[in-house]
């Protein structure tokens, strides 16, 4: 089989295609063909070293495909049955080996595509949402960089949890994508803490969805009423610079930076996030928003379009 892989820490240049042996499930796994794999900052942190991971190594976490085989501890599938998964090392390939405790089904009104876009971010809108500040009828939220893909997903979630949602993004065309997703308001950076002086009439927001980082983080402390949540769940623009955590006793605010795997670690409530996930997806809440394909032989090309901010939804890798 064909698979992305790289050998040390670096820029894109360090990534390349090559053939290795076609793997074989141990206990507990699933052979899966690999019809569609997510292309995500977390691949970027790891190909870049800020997260260590052993070396060689094979990239992509995230994907969805058909059932090809399983060892024979595995129970409650058959060759042929369509699944998606998160967090699974070696994704952009032709076949991945998936733990069976890590699998879900796709059902039949969801397509692969739309379950490989989704495992991650989808899950990640789930907990954001629902746990890291947990969005009510009414509540106020800023999001940013909301014409992403994960963007778009909390903002439509947001909205039909009953929420406002002021959104920034950096180009009118994005806005336009911010707004049609659910915004109120749909802002440049700099507007952001004007708008949410007007939306929340001066008080402030309810919570800050910030997978920014480093550009955004002064911002969104700023944005939050009294009791505020800032939801720090990434750092695309790089890592926020060590700070007195007393600067939180002037509003009593809340700074979580949290992690699906924390979300997920039951396979019961990973079957629950994603039960409730695909479900939207069929009711059309929300929507994968697939905007790039690309082949393994131009897995460098995908990480371009994701690390310089030029795409508005979500890449796919397709083996």
């Amino acid at each position: 089989m064909r698979a992305v892989v790289f050998g040390e820490y670096g820029d894109r240049s360090v990534l390349h295609v090559e053939e290795r042996p076609d793997p074989r499930p141990g206990p507990g796994e699933v052979l899966v063909l690999v019809q569609a794999s997510g292309v995500n900052f977390i691949d970027v942190y790891q190909r870049t070293g800020a997260y260590q991971v052993p070396l060689p190594a094979m990239l992509g976490s995230e994907g969805a495909g058909t059932v090809l085989s399983f060892a024979d501890d595995v129970l409650g599938l058959a060759p042929g049955d369509r699944v998606a998964w998160t967090g699974v090392p070696g994704s952009h390939a032709e076949q991945a080996l998936v733990p069976a405790e890590r699998l879900v089904p796709v059902p039949e009104d969801v397509s692969t595509e739309q379950a490989a876009a989704l495992m991650l971010q989808g899950l990640t809108a789930h907990y954001l949402t629902h746990d890291s500040y947990a969005v009510r009828p009414g509540s106020a939220v800023l999001v940013h960089a909301a014409a992403g893909g994960m963007g778009q997903l909390i903002t439509r979630i947001v909205t039909h949890l009953g929420g406002r949602v002021v959104a920034t993004a950096s180009t009118p065309q994005k806005r336009d994508l911010a707004t049609a997703a659910g915004a109120v308001h749909a802002v440049p950076y700099e507007d952001a803490l004007d708008a949410v002086r007007e939306v929340t009439g001066g008080i402030g927001v309810d919570a800050v969805y910030d997978g920014v980082g480093k550009d955004t983080f002064e911002t969104s402390l700023q944005a939050l009423r009294p009791r505020g949540t800032l939801v720090l769940f990434g750092s695309a623009s790089g890592k926020v610079p060590p700070f007195d955590p007393l600067r939180l006793m002037t509003g009593s605010y809340f700074l979580t930076r949290p992690t699906l795997a924390h979300f997920t670690a039951s396979r019961p409530e990973l079957l629950e996030r994603a039960e409730t996930l695909f479900g939207w997806v069929a009711d059309g809440i929300v929507d994968a928003a697939v905007t790039g394909r690309y082949p393994l032989d131009a897995v460098a090309e995908a990480y371009a379009a994701l690390e310089g901010r030029q795409s508005t939804g979500k890449l796919l890798i397709i083996p």
